[in-house]
């Protein structure tokens, strides 16, 4: 029986990755050095796999930055703009990943989206009729014999053929039919490759497979694997799916070649009943994704081993594998000593995965497991767990009515009084919120949190920070301004901080996009606001301008969405309960005279279920209501707004409008403003900001590309209900691009603003 990782976490225990490619990014450090620790990091990886007693330990798993990238240039597919620049080979990955502007000339990045319902970002391939496939590069290989060094067989994961055409854009004529086969010859060479270098499996990554396919997608699937799957020696070729069932093509799949076939039988229900449908090949190996790879808690081994032993009567060949790839959750618990044992005992990060997957294997191959010591103790465990609700926040639950999930009046008799009273210019300007976190902000919170400044003395030090960023804002010409949210670490770890119910890491920090890194809270017990949060701050920056300043807050959904959530209670009750905090707060924000209040909504397609008809009752029924009902309370005069990420909305429109924002900013710069076209087809009422400038590029735009933006959006959304807005957070930015940038942005706001004014 095998134990098999589908992929591990890449940044280091301790976030080295990070630091070292920032500091690659300053000059700091040489190519070579940075290529020499990230060598160092992996080897460390796989000795503690290796270690743990896992029997399919993955490689190739690590990236500087996406592994779609990594296959986008290891296919030879980089656009021909980023090849002109004349970079060496690993700053033209850059250059696609974060964008360039420099001496080799200015290049946007390529656009980024959710990996499927995850909070990791990845890069998305551009595939135009001038690209050819063909194998360009070493990676998959250099790391396979890095491990093989280390008397360390890998198995080397690659990112499959169909999921790689299916998550690309295609600039030109040709589509993803058309280079079937020119990929397929791509990868030919890769098999031909690990052949020759003594590989016994090589895993392909297809979790497109669990959306909803059609009989296109169906027969491209055997198009791409057929002869690949001739060609595979003595190489045994495992398809591994993961985030969902595969009831679209189960019979497909099982009867190509592949020696095994991994299914997630965490989130994908579905997959035991179709084992038990139409049974698996005794030929095949089952890889059962039974430890999950996506939530924090220890796994239930009476729930797991009951499906082993079912999925064992139908496919003897049986590897106990995780549900998917460990880069989604953080690296140990071991690190966490901060949280009482009463706690930690219920956790596992990935380094404690690996264990279970060892004791798993272990149980499942005894006849009578409930006498072993590690049954009855998971057992136990798993019996004694404590109660975590609160009366009060239940009885809040029980009294919730239809009405409270309505606001009134309409949006339309809203926008009307709402413009009498803000009286902002036609194309308002803003921002998403959150302005650069410099080494001084750092500091300050640092010291605060160390107890070397005290509580007055860190609100005095937050006003100055506060009152030097009205002062920059109103410099620039900003028409809607923000206070910059100093005091937050995280959007979301923040208010999880000042509500009842969640638990906090030190080093459970987890890969978002490239160097950005998120540390999740854990919703251990039942939410509720304790006493208000932003109001003090949120007040005292409003007292600094005449100008509206928007209290800024994180949405139910969001905050959900961005914690590792406890499996004990439904996550539409977890939602309302978030929901009834920042209502509270909303309500004193309000209260304290704040007039635009934004509660992001950053996540809320993150969480969409991957098949269509799970959308609503799955899902978008519940974290719709949980929106409204935060904001269902304030006057028909206060102006609410929200912000989502990036994603692709273009399918859920309609529902975004029932949320009943009055104003919705999101991305869409980097996706070339593709979202647009939607918005206008689908009569959207909400007034909007599309994203006129990409944040999570280094490189500044200049006021005639955000004129040429800003033309663009008019094409498809009334002037009149037009923002003006980067497409996120300027939190991740240096001072040095933020203000060049937002001042190009107002300026060119300015410009079209005349030249509309002229025509009436």
């Amino acid at each position: 029986m095998y134990t098999s990782v589908i992929g591990y976490p890449r940044i280091g225990s301790n976030r080295e990755l990070k630091f070292l490619t920032e500091d690659y990014f300053k000059g700091n450090i040489t190519e070579a050095q940075l290529k020499e620790a990230a060598k160092h990091l992996r080897n460390e990886q796989w000795k503690h796999q290796h270690a743990s007693g896992i029997s399919l330990i993955p490689s190739n798993d690590f990236t500087f930055y996406d592994c779609m990238l990594d296959t986008a240039v290891l296919l030879g597919a980089a656009p021909k703009r980023y090849s002109d620049l004349g970079l060496s080979r690993l700053d033209t990955y850059f250059a696609m990943a974060r964008g360039y502007q420099g001496k080799a000339g200015d290049v946007k990045a390529l656009p980024m989206r959710k990996w499927f319902n995850t909070n990791y970002h990845y890069i998305v391939p551009e595939l135009s009729d001038d690209i050819h496939f063909c194998l360009s590069g070493s990676k998959p290989f250099d790391e396979f014999l890095e491990a093989k060094a280390q008397g360390i067989l890998t198995k080397p994961v690659l990112i499959g053929p169909l999921t790689f055409l299916k998550l690309s854009t295609y600039t030109g004529e040709r589509n993803l039919s058309a280079l079937a086969e020119e990929i397929t010859d791509a990868y030919k060479e890769l098999l031909i490759r690990f052949n020759e270098l003594g590989a016994e499996w090589i895993q392909f990554d297809e979790p497109i497979l669990v959306t909803d396919l059609d009989e296109k997608d169906t027969a491209l699937l055997k198009e791409l694997y057929a002869p690949l799957l001739k060609l595979k020696g003595s190489i045994k070729l495992l398809l591994q799916t993961y985030f969902g069932d595969i009831r679209d093509c189960y019979k497909e799949v099982t009867e190509l070649d592949f020696d095994g076939i991994g299914l997630d039988f965490i989130e994908g229900n579905v997959n035991l009943s179709l084992v038990a449908e139409h049974g698996f090949p005794r030929d095949k190996v089952l890889f059962a994704g039974v430890v999950c790879g996506r939530n924090i808690w220890r796994n239930h081994y009476e729930n797991t081993l009951q499906t082993l032993s079912t999925l064992q009567k139908a496919a003897p060949q049986l590897a106990v594998s995780t549900s998917c790839s460990l880069l989604h959750i953080p690296y140990t618990v071991e690190k966490e000593l901060q949280l009482p044992e009463g706690i930690r005992k219920y956790l596992a990060f990935a380094m404690e995965k690996l264990k279970e997957l060892a004791e798993l294997e272990i149980l499942i191959q005894e006849e009578d497991f409930t006498g072993n010591p590690l049954f009855t103790e998971n057992a136990m465990l798993h019996s004694q767990r404590p109660d975590r609700s609160d009366k009060d926040v239940q009885g809040r639950i029980k009294l919730l009515s239809d009405k409270d999930f309505v606001r009134t009046p309409s949006l339309q008799e809203r926008e009307l009084l709402q413009k009498e009273v803000l009286r902002l210019p036609l194309l308002p300007t803003t921002t998403i919120g959150s302005f650069p976190q410099t080494r001084e902000v750092k500091t300050i919170r640092s010291q605060y949190k160390n107890g070397e400044l005290s509580f007055s003395e860190y609100q005095n030090k937050l006003q100055a920070l506060i009152a030097d960023c009205i002062s920059l804002q109103e410099e620039l010409g900003l028409d809607v301004l923000v206070h910059g949210e100093y005091e937050r670490n995280d959007m979301v770890e923040f208010f999880g901080e000042n509500l009842s119910g969640f638990l906090f890491t030190t080093q459970g920090w987890v890969q978002s996009y490239g160097t950005r890194c998120v540390k999740p809270p854990i919703i251990w017990g039942d939410v509720k606001r304790v006493s208000p949060i932003t109001v003090e701050l949120s007040k005292y920056a409003q007292s600094l301008t005449v100008k509206p300043v928007k209290g800024m807050l994180t949405g139910p959904v969001t905050i959900l969405n961005w914690s590792f959530p406890r499996e004990d209670i439904s996550l539409s009750e977890i939602a309302l309960q978030i929901a009834l905090a920042i209502r509270d707060e909303v309500l004193d924000l309000e209260a304290s005279g704040l007039s635009i209040i934004q509660v992001d909504e950053a996540a809320l397609k993150e969480k969409l279920p991957l098949r269509r008809a799970d959308w609503h009752t799955g899902y978008l029924d519940w974290a719709i209501k949980a929106f409204r009902l935060v904001h269902s309370g304030v006057k028909a005069r206060t102006q609410i707004h929200t912000h989502m990420c990036y994603s692709e909305f273009s399918d859920i429109l309609t529902d975004i409008d029932s949320m009943d924002a009055d104003v919705i900013s999101f991305e869409a710069s980097r996706s070339s403003l593709t979202i647009l076209n939607a918005i206008k087809s689908s009569h959207f009422q909400t007034a909007a900001g599309p994203g006129v400038y990409d944040i999570h590029s280094p490189r500044i735009p200049s006021t005639d590309e955000i004129v040429i933006a800003i033309h663009t959006l008019l094409q498809n959304i009334p002037g009149e209900k037009l923002w003006i807005n980067p497409d996120c957070g300027l939190k991740t930015r240096g001072v040095e691009e933020t203000v060049p940038s937002l001042r190009h942005m107002v300026e060119a706001a300015k410009q079209v603003r005349k030249l509309l004014e002229s025509f009436n």
